[in-house]
């Protein structure tokens, strides 16, 4: 009797709602967030000390309508109001007021439901819920986890609305537990929410029970048991993924009558369907839902399901045999990608999966070559490595600037920053702008960044160098050697002043080749490095020799080839190192981003040795021995050592030196690869590491920056373009050539080569330079262990 009362209330038709709840109830129950933003700024702002009855439905609003720069403020208020006692979901006072024969009735049922303070929990699961939510799609699978459990730990347990709380809580946490990676922990939590029970009167529950295990079971792959829950439970409802709204309000009403919310109510639940559909073999009806969805058009308004629509839309023609049509699923996919910088997963909460966007560029590449359209190929290359820096980025928001008007490009990086965030709203108006309209202002707020900032836009929008403009600044006696892979094939482009060639090699057992070939060479006790390094050079470098013969070659590595040591492969006769001298760059776009030097006058050489780091095992005599060494080399040059090697020195004195000489430790931080650092000496002012995220915040306009360090040229990234580390971050802040190393290095043996390196400096060509001092440093050190380490990137003059 207790628990048929309190969902009796609690389901109680919309006309009474209408009549009884506060307007503020109304729109939650309703679903129409768009008003319930409105209404709720309008009383919270009136309002210095908002209840959590205000709070908790502005902030579902927010989370609702992606408006990820007011939702985590509107959280933090409503927690403290939480910790303060306030978790009342509705103010019983303001009910009396508005209707003192509904607020009689609310109390009347409570009783019978457990009690107020059961009624009161209902808010703090709900908190917690929202954060789980917004962090998953923000990637924040940590944060989301924790959130998760504390939702599942606050479910009300004296009210007989538990189970809806439950599943609630089991719905974000599960979701949040199988994108992280985390499978077993994903699969109990589903297991618990399918076993919830919603048969009579708990019916109202069961469509956002088999909604959120649908979800999760996508995430995990598990497509055949969602296809089984789509097909017997048939939970497709535009209240289905309604995490509060849902169950207090029952049936949301008018989701799906306004064609113009299509895009953020109907698709994607839709879009799962016919994914699930074709991920089960249900191909032909998979490819008719599509098209069906293709041809609505406000599906384009909801930019991260249409790009997936189009994927998978190329999927199944490329499976037909149609690769043209593939093709340009593919491209309009790209386009609708590259048109937002966010890596924020607006829909990870709706679809239960996040798309790989390096995919689409996959598929591209290897469509394009096959089809034998070459220059088309290499550019999606470049723009598919853009995109893996951009979303490496992406929450990075004070980066330095190289523009004579710095007030000014702040300013418009500001509005860039700000459209697209008003982009992400799932309104169809906000502030008075139309979807597209917002789209519209994103792109030109773009394209003024890149004809004011052109490096600086390269950082937070796609953008790559026309085929033509490369090979205008390639050098004559040089070719431009460009790998990338996916799991059919490497594809090696190689691109001169003359024109572009691509050949298609062998992938199989690539990675376990480079892994091996590190593993050997970095144990300099033995020689059985020889059997991977000829191997890889067969397989790499081999097919390739007529198109570069006496060439000196320019290197854009993809993927694990990061970590290879190309001047260690060897064709059976010599090293790949005795027969071209070699240069590096992350991206050969970044070609037009090198500076030549400055006309500027400065000093020589700033040399940090050997920081105190706080532990005798890290300390590195021959490293201090080498910076005291190098400065004698260089006039007007600088020594800073153990204590006064400090981040801070760096921050006064860098900007002075035309080279800069760090010869200490580096941290690589694969989990971090914007925290991975070279390691200086802590002061009062900084932690003393001077990390790649830093580096994008600084000026330097250095002639050369070489890091004697350990695993310095390293930094793992997600997706896309699997490695990016110091160097790059060296290049944005101004430096001309980065020479770094791709392991942990002898200490001894760097500090010789690194003295012959700038000996052989002197004749002006920092390839050759290096070139020679490697030579010379395997006649003392044949082993490669201490002579491949090191690579040059950026300009070799």
């Amino acid at each position: 009797m207790r628990h048929w009362f309190c969902v009796a209330f609690l389901t109680l038709p919309s006309i009474a709602l209408g009549q009884f709840l506060p307007e503020r109830l109304q729109l939650l129950t309703s679903g129409r967030y768009a008003e319930l933003e409105v209404l709720g700024e309008r009383e919270v702002g009136a309002d210095p000390k908002p209840n959590s009855a205000r709070l908790m439905p502005l902030c579902t609003a927010y989370a609702k309508l992606k408006r990820y720069n007011k939702v985590f403020p509107c959280l933090d208020r409503l927690e403290a109001n939480v910790r303060a006692g306030d978790i009342a979901m509705q103010d019983m006072e303001e009910m009396q007021r508005n209707n003192p024969v509904l607020s009689g009735l609310a109390r009347f049922g409570m009783v019978f439901a457990g009690g107020e303070e059961g009624l009161k929990g209902t808010v703090v699961p709900t908190l917690h819920a929202l954060r789980c939510e917004v962090y998953t799609e923000l990637r924040e699978y940590d944060k989301a986890i924790a959130a998760g459990k504390e939702a599942v730990r606050s479910v009300p347990t004296t009210w007989n609305m538990e189970r809806f709380f439950r599943i609630q809580a089991l719905s974000a946490l599960g979701l949040a537990q199988a994108l992280s990676g985390d499978r077993d922990a994903a699969l109990k939590s589903v297991s618990e929410l399918e076993a919830i029970g919603t048969s009579y009167p708990h019916g109202s529950m069961k469509q956002p029970k088999w909604a959120g295990a649908i979800r999760i079971r996508v995430a995990l792959g598990d497509f055949k048991r969602a296809h089984e829950i789509f097909v017997e439970e048939d939970p497709q409802s535009h209240g289905a993924f309604m995490s509060f709204a849902y169950a207090v309000g029952g049936a949301v009403a008018g989701m799906g009558a306004n064609r113009s919310l299509t895009a953020w109510t109907d698709l994607p639940l839709a879009f799962l369907n016919y994914k699930v559909r074709l991920e089960v073999g249900e191909v032909k009806e998979a490819k008719a839902g599509f098209d069906r969805l293709l041809a609505v058009p406000e599906v384009q308004d909801n930019g991260e399901v249409y790009w997936l629509l189009l994927y998978d839309r190329g999927r199944i023609a490329a499976a037909e045999g149609d690769l043209a049509g593939a093709l340009e699923f593919w491209k309009r996919a790209v386009a609708v990608i590259e048109s937002h910088r966010s890596t924020i997963n607006t829909e990870a909460n709706k679809i239960g999966f996040v798309g790989d966007k390096q995919a689409v560029y996959r598929g591209l590449v290897a469509g394009l070559v096959d089809l034998g359209r070459h220059a088309e190929a290499f550019d999606y290359v470049e723009r598919s490595k853009a995109r893996a820096l951009v979303d490496l980025l992406a929450g990075k928001k004070d980066f330095s600037v190289a523009a004579p008007d710095v007030d000014a490009i702040r300013k418009l990086l500001e509005s860039t920053e700000q459209a697209e965030t008003d982009a992400l709203a799932q309104v169809m108006e906000a502030a008075g702008e139309p979807v597209r309209q917002r789209t519209l202002k994103v792109a030109d707020t773009r394209r003024a960044l890149q004809d004011q900032a052109p490096e600086l836009a390269s950082l937070v929008s796609v953008t790559s160098a026309p085929i033509a403009e490369i090979q205008k600044r390639i050098p004559e006696d040089e070719a431009l050697v460009e790998y990338y892979y996916d799991d059919r094939a490497v594809y090696a482009f190689v691109v001169t002043q003359s024109g572009i060639q691509v050949a298609k090699l062998a992938v199989e057992g690539l990675e376990g080749d480079v892994r091996q070939l590190r593993e050997l060479i970095e144990n300099p006790t033995h020689n059985d490095f020889e059997v991977p390094a000829k191997a890889l050079y067969s397989r790499l470098v081999r097919p390739l020799e007529a198109a570069i013969r006496g060439k000196k070659l320019l290197i854009v590595a993809h993927g694990v080839l990061h970590y290879l040591p190309f001047a260690a492969l060897h064709d059976g006769t010599a090293f790949l190192l005795d027969r071209h001298a070699m240069r590096f760059l992350p991206s050969a776009s970044v070609i037009r981003y090198l500076r030549t030097a400055p006309a500027a006058e400065r000093l020589g050489v700033l040399a940090f040795g050997n920081p105190d780091l706080g532990d005798p095992k890290l300390d590195l005599q021959f490293a201090q021995e080498e910076a005291l060494e190098i400065v004698k080399k260089v006039p007007q040059s600088r020594a800073l050592l153990r204590k006064e090697a400090t981040e801070a020195a760096f921050r006064q004195y860098a900007a002075g030196f035309s080279i800069l000489h760090f010869a200490t430790h580096g941290e690589f931080r694969s989990d971090a690869p914007l925290n991975s650092a070279l390691m200086l000496a802590k002061d009062g002012d900084s932690d003393g590491l001077l990390t790649v995220s830093k580096l994008y915040s600084v000026r330097i306009a250095a002639d050369l920056v070489t890091l004697s360090a350990c695993e310095t040229g390293l930094g793992k990234v997600a997706s896309g373009d699997d490695v990016v580390g110091l160097t790059r971050g060296f290049l944005y802040a101004g430096a001309s050539t980065v020479v770094a190393s791709l392991w942990k290095v002898d200490d001894r043996g760097t500090s010789a080569l690194m003295t012959r390196f700038y000996d052989e400096l002197k004749g002006g060509d920092r390839r050759e330079a290096l070139r020679r001092a490697q030579l010379a440093a395997r006649e003392q050190f044949p082993h490669p262990f201490f002579w491949t380490a090191f690579q040059l990137t950026g300009r070799a003059d």
